[in-house]
């Protein structure tokens, strides 16, 4: 095959849009019986800034009320977790979550100098970097580089999406971004595609068009893989008709079939609510409660709950006053829900957001999220925090 056609047609690799790590090895001779045993792990992302505040309600402070006297939740709207703080409404769903213990929620999460561009510190969130520290690679991206026992297997991390974020891509290693097993599945085994890998390799090179062949036979064993594995599995849950819940329900087709993952990755968009916040907000809370209820109890229905733990965030907060537009521009910190079968502390697990002390009209935060990430790496993945994070932040008592 000529170089220019070989470059021509293997654009057919990026179907399904997916990062292939670099260390995979065919592995179609898998046993399709040997289930995983190990600890899953969902990221939910919801892209654009959510407004904690609103999400969850301090409606026993007054100051709330004062500052927000155009969008801010009624008292008797609000779902009481305890006497100062309660749910969104539209997060009615996750009420149920709440009172079976398989919830928790952690206020005011930040980071030192906090950046309010959407993209600065969406980076920073999602490579675990400080604020003055521009890194290349994403914090579970250098999980997988970090080779630990579990990190051996390939799609170790799953991005329910057409490309991959960054929080996946390592220096070594990389997750694999794909929306339908099945698409993927059909496009590797097309006939092109089949007669590109079978073809001559002996002018190849690594550099260049070797790293191109490898990318392609090994998206194709892992479609293979991934296809044929998940098809174990098909859910009664019926899940709510959203993109959103459509990620979840791949995401839980894939545990309960006993892909061999350790990472899923998902996202919602569409929380940047200058303007008339309450409307756009309600909407996507209530996309977002609806499809985690059906996702959490679609776990514990297949005794996955227990392996499960779902964490939830946002790139930044919310000011505190709303704005003249009825909705609110981009502030600090901001809280994080966690979900799953193994919460040590449920509810809530720290003190609300404190509206008297502000740092120029903004919440300053309680918890760095890198102690989150920390504990989730030391105590879920099994791997030493201080090697991934680039130095050791203290743990969380929530597993």
């Amino acid at each position: 095959m000529e170089r220019r056609d070989f470059i021509r047609k293997s654009a057919l690799a990026a179907a399904g849009a997916i990062m292939i790590p670099a260390f995979m090895k065919p592995f179609e001779a898998l046993a399709l019986d040997e289930l995983s045993l190990y600890k899953n792990l969902v990221v939910v992302q919801l892209s654009g800034g959510n407004d904690g505040l609103n999400t969850v309600v301090p409606f026993g402070n007054d100051i709330y009320y004062q500052m927000r006297k155009g969008i801010a939740i009624k008292a008797d709207q609000v779902i009481r977790l305890n006497d100062m703080q309660g749910l969104n409404p539209n997060l009615a769903p996750l009420q149920e979550l709440y009172d079976q213990g398989w919830m928790s929620v952690i206020n005011d999460v930040g980071y030192p100098n906090p950046d309010r561009s959407h993209f600065r510190s969406m980076d920073i969130w999602q490579t675990g970097s400080d604020a003055n520290q521009y890194l290349s690679t994403g914090w579970i991206g250098r999980y997988l580089d970090a080779d630990c026992d579990t990190c051996k297997s390939p799609y170790t991390a799953i991005e329910v999406d057409d490309s991959l974020s960054l929080a996946l891509k390592g220096s070594k290693k990389k997750g694999i971004a794909l929306k339908d097993p099945a698409a993927l599945f059909r496009n590797t085994n097309e006939a092109l595609f089949k007669e590109m890998i079978n073809g001559d390799k002996a002018h190849l090179d690594e550099d260049n068009l070797g790293y191109l062949y490898k990318t392609m036979i090994e998206t194709s064993s892992s479609a293979n893989y991934i296809q044929n594995t998940s098809k174990l599995y098909k859910s009664d849950a019926v899940y709510p008709a959203t993109s959103f819940s459509n990620q979840l329900k791949t995401v839980s087709k894939f545990i309960c079939s006993g892909l061999k993952t350790r990472v899923y990755y998902v996202s919602l968009s569409g929380f940047d609510t200058h303007a008339n916040q309450v409307q756009q907000q309600s909407r996507l809370l209530k996309q977002y409660a609806e499809g985690i209820n059906t996702f959490i109890k679609d776990l514990q229905q297949n005794n996955k709950l227990e392996d499960t733990l779902v964490v939830t965030f946002s790139e930044f907060g919310r000011r505190v006053a709303q704005n003249a537009s009825n909705g609110t521009d981009h502030g600090t910190a901001n809280n994080m829900f966690l979900f799953g079968g193994k919460l040590k502390k449920l509810g809530i697990y720290n003190a609300a957001p404190d509206l008297a002390d502000l740092d120029n009209g903004d919440l300053k935060y309680q918890i760095d999220f890198r102690e989150v990430y920390g504990t989730i790496l030391d105590k879920w993945l099994d791997v030493n925090n201080s090697h991934i994070l680039n130095k050791k932040f203290n743990t969380l008592d929530f597993i």
